[in-house]
Parts: C-alpha cells; sequence; structure tokens
C-alpha cells in the first residue's frame, strides 16, 4: 500500500486501521513503511481517506512482494490454489474429506497475527523441521508454491524475506507420535521472531471425549474449550 502526498491531507484518519501499524506522520508528511506494510488493503478497504489518497502500486502485485497480499487479504487469491485464505478447509469438511482419519491427529501452526506479521523465512526454519519428523504436510497449502524444489523446507530465495500478517503449516501425524513432535517442536518455535498459534485436530472418541486432551495436559500444553466443531452431517466419500 501506499499514500499519494499530492492527495494526502494528513488527516490521519487512516492510521488506526493498520493492523502493523505501519502508517505514521513525520514533518506533516504521512506515509507506509513498505518493509513493515503486508498489503493487506485494511485501510484502503475502510474507506475512511477523504481525498482517496490511499491505492494499491502496481509493484505490490508483482513476484515476489504479490505473495503479501495473497496471504494478508482474503479477498485476494492464491494462484497455486485457486482460493483465497492462508490454508486449507482442515477439519471443517472432516466428515466428507475423511482427511484426518482414526489414530491419526492433524496440526497448524499459524505464524503472525494482526500486530506482528511473520517473514517467510519464520515458516522456514519449522519446516526444515518438521521435514526431519517424519509428518505429513498438507501440499494443498498455498505455502507449498513457494518452497525449494527437491522439498527441503527452504522457501525460494526471493521469497524468504517477505512479509505476510499470517500464514499456516498443516500436517499430520500418527496418534503415537504426538508426545515426541510437541517435545521437538518446542525448541524451534521459542527461536522464531513471532508469534505462533498451535491447533490441533482430534476425531470424538465413540463414547463422545477427546483423549488427546490428557495426553496434551501431561505436556504441559493447555487446551481452550472453543474449539471448531464438524457435527458429522455430511455424507463420507472414503472410510471414515
Amino acid at each position: 500500500m501506499k499514500i499519494d502526498p499530492e492527495k494526502c491531507i494528513a488527516c490521519l484518519e487512516c492510521v488506526d486501521f493498520c493492523p502493523m501499524k505501519c502508517i505514521a506522520e513525520q514533518d506533516d508528511v504521512v506515509s507506509i513503511d513498505q518493509d513493515e506494510c503486508v498489503d493487506c488493503g485494511v485501510c484502503l478497504h475502510a474507506g475512511v481517506c477523504p481525498t482517496d489518497a490511499l491505492y494499491m502500486p502496481e509493484e505490490s502485485m508483482q513476484y515476489p512482494r504479490a505473495i503479501r497480499a495473497q496471504f494478508s487479504d482474503p479477498g485476494v487469491w492464491h494462484p497455486s490454489t485457486n482460493q483465497g485464505g492462508r490454508g486449507t478447509e482442515e477439519m471443517k469438511t472432516n466428515d466428507v474429506t475423511g482427511r484426518f482419519r482414526r489414530g491419526e491427529y492433524g496440526m497448524a501452526l499459524e505464524f503472525g497475527r494482526p500486530g506482528t506479521g511473520a517473514r517467510m523465512s519464520d515458516l522456514e526454519k519449522v519446516l526444515q523441521a518438521l521435514i526431519r519428523m517424519d509428518v505429513e504436510l498438507e501440499h494443498d497449502n498455498a505455502v507449498f508454491a513457494f518452497l525449494e524444489e527437491p522439498l527441503t523446507g527452504k522457501v525460494k530465495p526471493e521469497f524468504r524475506n517477505e512479509k505476510v500478517l499470517s500464514a499456516i503449516l498443516e500436517f499430520k501425524i500418527r496418534e503415537e507420535q504426538l508426545e515426541e513432535i510437541v517435545r521437538q517442536l518446542r525448541p524451534v518455535l521459542a527461536e522464531v521472531d513471532t508469534v505462533v498459534s498451535w491447533g490441533l485436530a482430534s476425531r470424538f472418541a465413540e463414547d463422545g471425549t477427546l483423549p488427546v486432551r490428557a495426553r496434551l495436559e501431561a505436556l504441559g500444553v493447555p487446551t481452550r474449550p472453543n474449539a471448531k466443531i464438524n457435527m458429522g452431517m455430511g455424507r463420507p466419500i472414503v472410510e471414515p
């Protein structure tokens, strides 16, 4: 995002709408920190500029910078997945897709949030560790379009320093891997210079309980009651 200095009247109406706090005034000139801006477009979509000085420049639509809007603005689609957003449907459609079967857990690591964001290099550190852990990575995730091949976990050099509002790594593990994966991931995540939100997808037991909660608590990992619940109302197309 940029501000046209010929149109801007320095009213500062846009400042509070920036999730990354990168709009600032200096010497009566309002500008956007281009390194910190994730091109989410919130300031523009808010429609608060009385002179229409805010605009998305052409260079924001060109690679490598184009991935900023793709991961930060839900209205911008990823060419590699032909959809918007940062991840896949995860467990939301599990009753139909059978993505997570009994004996498996799904995990999602979301890097960055409004106010912090994340560099693609932050994902790289963790992704390289995951590949060594024998997990099943979700290749339909938009992140995979920006990784080097053969897959080592490294992000293509031109994208490594790009900043996004948030990005998600998704993968599956076998139930028996849980404790070891948690132990190995903790020190790696501690080295990442942004906030990481950790999600887990689990099937309910036949008696309606979630045995994984006790295992997580034993590891010192708190669980929250406000989870996303798939009600199982779809017709499975695969063995659940």
